[in-house]
């Protein structure tokens, strides 16, 4: 047993397979003790909780830009990054800047807002996402000064490929005077991020704890890049709140500074309170983004070399090709009955998911080896029974 599966008894993965790490990874168990702390200091401190609730979310924060390596953003928090992106897109001037560009290659979240904005007559030009090498220059192409926004993923939530060169896209932003919104969802905490080295200083940058965060629900975050000044139009009392205490009559409407001025309202902390206490744990374990990514390489790795070992027909199933370098969180299996695989491995206790006819496997750090082998070897049972 993977020793490190003790701290997640409560998720049972030592009973199951959950190689859903790209999508839903377990929670430690002290993530349990952090949500019981939130409802304890509701009934202790009633209204006064928030003093407690905010250093549970500044806690937070400084997680989050521990693990962009960031020193000179700012970071906002929200329940969704649904929610933070909406706040972005009403604060760039889309009245003066009619264009958006994105890829047609992105999660869900911002495909489907940006393609109900298309229906009402906003310009959103999309880009092959692949092949992933290029796409940075494809971007960079379409970008010019009616271009409000630029909005695409570090890592392609399909297919797992690592997108490189987004420095140039953020070049090319900065030229136009364009946004840039990169979605690191499937990058952070199973890639190392360094926002520096990756040339994004002014990008703002999204993503949330449901994934490779093991923080679940309710922790998204949109880091801000120093200086913005930007007022979103889709704002809370939060935006403000630090002026609420001078009263009087306002003749604009005001902001904080920074992250401040993208502030929601009235939430529920608990999750924050969960998050806290799981962001420790992972310090105190030593679960660095660089020993994460040693160990997701390992056993993606493994998935990827016993499901080959499977010699499995090719046109029932086949690893999407992707250069190892550039592999990200999980392995991409490519085949026309993913959905079928996905419920017959569910029945034999392996958890999976598909996107279309894309099998998608992904591993967790308090998985043993032997727990992937046998799952794979699920995987060659189901394969044979299909043909």
């Amino acid at each position: 047993m993977n020793p490190l599966a003790k701290h997640y008894s409560r998720f049972r993965v030592t009973e199951r397979v959950l190689l859903t790490g790209h999508s839903h990874q377990a929670w430690p168990d002290v993530g349990f003790e952090g949500q019981q702390r939130a409802w304890l200091d509701a009934a202790e401190f009633v209204d006064d909780k928030w003093a407690r609730a905010f250093e549970q979310a500044a806690r937070v924060r400084t997680h989050w830009k521990r693990l962009l390596n960031d020193e000179a953003g700012e970071i906002a928090l929200g329940q969704n990054t649904h929610e933070l992106l909406i706040r972005l897109l009403s604060a760039v001037s889309l009245r003066l800047r009619p264009k958006l560009v994105t890829t047609d290659g992105e999660f869900h979240t911002i495909r489907r807002q940006l393609d109900r904005l298309a229906e009402e007559g906003f310009e959103v030009t999309k880009v092959a996402a692949r092949p992933a090498d290029g796409l940075a220059e494809r971007l960079a192409a379409v970008i010019d000064d009616r271009t409000a926004c630029v909005l695409v993923s570090s890592v392609l939530y399909e297919t797992a490929e690592i997108v490189s060169g987004l420095d140039r896209v953020a070049a090319a932003c900065s030229s136009h005077g364009t946004a840039l919104l990169v979605d690191a969802y499937h990058h952070i905490n199973v890639i190392p991020f360094d926002i520096r080295n990756l040339g994004l200083d002014h990008a703002f940058i999204t993503g949330a704890g449901y994934k490779y965060c093991q923080l679940g629900e309710g922790n998204a975050f949109l880091r801000i890049p120093a200086g913005c000044r930007l007022r979103p139009v889709l704002t809370g009392w939060f935006a403000e709140f630090g002026g609420l205490e001078h009263g009087g009559k306002r003749i604009t409407v005001e902001y904080g500074e920074g992250a401040a001025a993208f502030g929601g309202a009235t939430y529920d902390p608990t999750p924050h309170y969960r998050a806290s206490a799981v962001f420790d744990f992972h310090v105190a374990q030593g679960l660095t983004p660089a020993r994460l990514r040693d160990v997701n390489r390992h056993q993606v790795r493994l998935l990827k070399e016993s499901f080959e070992a499977l010699d499995t027909d090719a046109s029932l199933a086949r690893v999407e090709p992707v250069d190892e370098d550039r592999r990200g969180g999980f392995l991409a299996i490519r085949s026309s009955r993913a959905p079928d695989i996905t419920k017959a491995l569910r029945q034999r206790g392996v958890y999976t998911d598909a996107r279309g006819d894309i099998l998608r496997l992904g591993p967790a750090p308090y998985l043993s080896d032997r727990q992937i082998v046998e799952a794979i070897d699920a995987l060659g049972e189901v394969a044979r029974s299909l043909l």
